[in-house]
Order: structure tokens, then sequence, then C-alpha cells
């Protein structure tokens, strides 16, 4: 794992980060359930559904990344005049560090890539999508938004699913308004004809792509230096950063080279996993860092999505904690945002770990919390502790509370072992946690009952359960807090 410091200013400045990015977008569907017989109809698993998503896939995958690592972005691409399409737009509007300009064709059906899963074993893909590049007038206008974005932006990134929206003649007016603008431009690239991206400041294949580009075995680091150095030669590229997937990356110029081994602790699904590479890319290199520098991130970001599910993306923070691993302690780390949080709940799901959840204000941990979050562990696999922010445990405690800081409570919340995340949240009830959550275990004291149990209702009707734990008697923050000033009297 790279656990370089000097790679944290990088990522905090990629704030500042704004990039222009043309592509192919998707909209990805995932379906996902359990298999508990075969179908008498023919020999095929049974997919009981419980529960179906859908993420932007695709470009619409790097322009996400590039936003959750903080950046903003410029997005130009073609959907169809259908209901897919129309999800896409709204998924784009979500986020508010787009500014998007979707071109729609009536005669063009919207990608859909539906993924069909079984716990963690994913059993089926099913694509529905328009292979054709898009119409003289629609290429005309995308070069003419493209025009209205290059001032303000540090970079070009060109996200190429061969469905398209890059066509031959499109690519190279792209490239070269790149160029003569001095931005760097980078393409994750599709097909073996990379004449299309001739003097492209840096593309991103993987290792079967730079075979098949550059028609030269790719098995070993001299094979992938020497085709990559033939794509630059050949095309009049400036770099070549080649994914290898256990085996990592290696960056390659016309007179440098540098291999970077892989960083995954745990790979679970590598879907997406180059659109995270690209935007990583593609942002550092807005803000002008070294191609170095920027593929040593990359290669951390690509670590840490291939342990999501799904076309993941990555955020700031997990940057930072990978890269300063050593400064930052367990405890830390357990300490999520709730972005972060619904991405590790998708893999313990897909693990078949059964996720509980309790709340509170923790203010003072006394013996009763810790029997209280034992017992909430032991019914559960995962559990997750959402906490109270400072602000709503005024308002429910009063103004002399709380009496140690959210973050000092987080960090001795998540030092516990049978706590494995923390959640601070401003509301003063869990409900949209919960909601956003849906656990399998919703865990509260025997001084409740089932139905005053904020939450009871959503996961129920989500197949959960609630469990009522015993309370150990004579212990209380506010007691302790009322001792504790009695005394100092």
């Amino acid at each position: 794992m790279s656990q370089n410091p000097t790679l944290i200013p990088l990522v905090e400045s990629l704030t500042g980060a704004n990039v222009l990015c043309i592509g192919d977008v998707m909209l990805d569907r995932f379906i996902s359930g359990e298999v508990e017989r075969i179908s008498p109809e023919a020999p095929i698993p049974v997919l009981r559904i419980g529960d179906e998503t859908s993420m932007l896939g695709g470009a619409g995958n790097v322009v996400r990344n590039i936003t959750t690592l903080g950046g903003k972005v410029d997005f130009i691409s073609v959907i169809g005049d259908d209901e897919a399409g129309r999800e896409i737009d709204e998924l784009l509007k979500d986020n508010a560090s787009i500014n998007t300009t979707l071109l729609t064709e009536a005669n063009r059906e919207t990608a859909i890539k539906t993924r069909f899963l079984a716990g963690n074993q994913q059993m089926l893909r099913a694509d529905r999508e328009t292979v054709r590049d898009v119409s003289k007038e629609t290429a005309e206008a995308i070069i003419t938004a493209a025009k209205g974005s290059l001032a303000q932006v540090g970079a070009v990134m060109l996200s190429d699913y061969g469905k398209g929206v890059l066509s031959d003649a499109a690519l190279q007016s792209l490239i070269k308004l790149a160029r003569d603008s001095e931005k760097a431009v980078i393409i994750d690239p599709k097909g073996g004809d990379y004449s299309r991206y001739n003097r492209a400041s840096l593309i991103t294949p993987n290792r079967k792509e730079l075979s098949e580009a550059s028609d030269m075995a790719t098995g070993s680091d001299d094979e992938i230096i020497a085709a990559s150095r033939s794509l630059i030669n050949t095309y009049g590229i400036d770099a070549v950063l080649a994914t290898r997937s256990g085996d990592g990356m290696t960056l390659v110029t016309a007179d440098t080279h540098h291999h970077l081994s892989a960083q995954a602790r745990e790979v679970f699904d590598v879907s997406g996993a180059g659109d995270t590479v690209a935007a990583a890319m593609a942002a550092s290199l807005s803000v002008g860092a070294s191609l170095e520098d920027a593929a040593a991130l990359a290669n951390a970001a690509a670590g840490i999505v291939v342990g999501k599910v799904g076309t993941a993306a990555v955020y700031m923070s997990e940057l930072i904690a990978t890269l300063h691993h050593q400064d930052i302690s367990d405890a830390e780390a357990k300490v999520m945002s709730m972005e972060e949080m619904n991405s590790r709940i998708e893999v313990w799901r897909r693990q078949g770990l059964k996720v509980g959840f309790t709340n509170g204000c923790f203010d003072l941990l006394h013996p009763g919390h810790i029997s209280l979050l034992t017992q909430a562990k032991g019914a559960s696999d995962r559990l997750i502790v959402g906490l109270n922010s400072d602000r709503s445990v005024q308002r429910l405690k009063g103004e002399d509370r709380p009496v140690q800081s959210e973050a000092a409570r987080a960090t001795v919340l998540a030092s516990l072992a049978c706590v494995d995340a923390v959640v601070i949240f401003g509301e003063d009830t869990p409900l949209n946690l919960i909601e956003k959550f849906k656990p399998n275990v919703l865990i509260k004291g025997a001084d409740y009952t089932e139905d005053t149990v904020v939450g009871a209702d959503i996961v129920k009707a989500s197949g959960g359960k609630i469990f009522l734990a015993n309370l150990a008697d004579g212990f209380s923050t506010t007691s302790t807090i009322e001792r504790m000033n009695k005394n100092g009297d």
C-alpha cells in the first residue's frame, strides 16, 4: 500500500480540480437477491429479487469519481429520448458539482447495463444500447459545447466506450482543441485502432487493450513497456498508463517508466475500476500534478474501489486514510460519512453479513453503554453506531451538553472492538440514517418497545428485525454528571 504522505496535499488540492469530460454515458442497474432453487422450466437458477439500484455508468462513473474526489466537472454526452435517458439526467442533476450538457438523439437508445447478482456472485449481465456514431449535427454540438468549457477547466477527459459519442472526427477535433489550449487530454480508450487518439497526452488502456492496440505481447514488465512505447512512437502520444489488475499499473513515457504495485487489500468487484483510474488522473493533472504523482494517486484510488460493490466511487477522506494510514488510527478509519457507509454496507451485504444499527449520544461512556453495544454486536455481524452531533445533543440534553465533542465521542466509540463503524448525524433522531442503511437488525435498550423504536417500521418492512437489549442497572451519563458537579461544589 502506498503510504506516501507527500501525496496528501495533492488529494486536498483536488477541491480545485475542474475537468471537461466527454464520453458515452450509461445507466448501470444492479438487481440483487438470493438463489434458493433451480427453475423447473430449465436448468437455471431462480433469483428471488431483494433490491434494485441504479447509478451512473460509463463516462458517468468517471464524472462521479471526479466529484467524490472533490473536483468539478463540465460533462458532455448523448442520450436517447427514453426513460433511461431521463433517469440519467436526474442522477446528474442531483450532483451540484456537475455542469451537464446532455444532447438527445431521438433514434438512439440510451445504454443500460443490467447486472443480476446473487450474494456476492454476478450471475448475468444484460445490455441494451445503440452502437452507432452520433449524427454530424450532434458531433458539431459536442464540439461547440466543448469550446465553451475549455477556458475554465484544467484538463480534458475523453471516456470512450465505443458507443458513438466520440466519433473519429469528433475525437480529433477535441484533441486538437485541448492541445491548442495547452490542456492535458486524457483518454480511456476502446477498440484496437489507436490512430483515433493521435496526439493524446495520456491513454489508460488495460493489459488486453494494450496488447490488441499494439499487436504485441503484454505478459511481462518489459513487454508492457515495449508495447506502450510502440503506441507512443506510432501515434504521438505523450504517455501510457497501463492498468494490469493484480499486477498494478505501469506508467510509460518515451524515455521513462514506473511500475506501481497493486494496493487492494481485498478485491471484491472490479466494475468501474478503470473509470476511477481515469478520473483520478484527470483530476490530478487538472491541478498541475506530475504524471508520476497522479499515477500513484490513481493506483491508491483503484485499490480502494475494487473493494466496493458495483460501479463505485472513491472519496477524498478514503484516499487520505489510505495514503496516510500509518498516521491514522484504526479508530479514526471507522468514522465514516453517510456515502462511505453506504458503500461499506453494500460490500458487507454481498458477503452475506448481517448489519446491525444502534444510536445514541454516548457522551460519557459507561458500563451500561458497553453492555448495550456488546449485546448489539452479538445480534449482528457488523455493528454501525449512529452518533448524535454536538448540536443535536444540545437540543436533546441541554446547553451544557455534551461534555465531550462529537469528534472525541466518535473516536472513543470507534476504539471499541464491538463497533465496526460510526456515523455522526445532526438530526434529533436517526430516522434518515435508518432509511438509507436499512439495517438487518435495529438495536435499542429494553426501556423501549418495538412500537416506540424510531425506524422500526422501516426495518421490519425491509425484512429486518428489532432487538431490545437488556439494560445494566445503575448507570446514566446524566446522573454521573450530576454527581461530578455535586462533588465539585
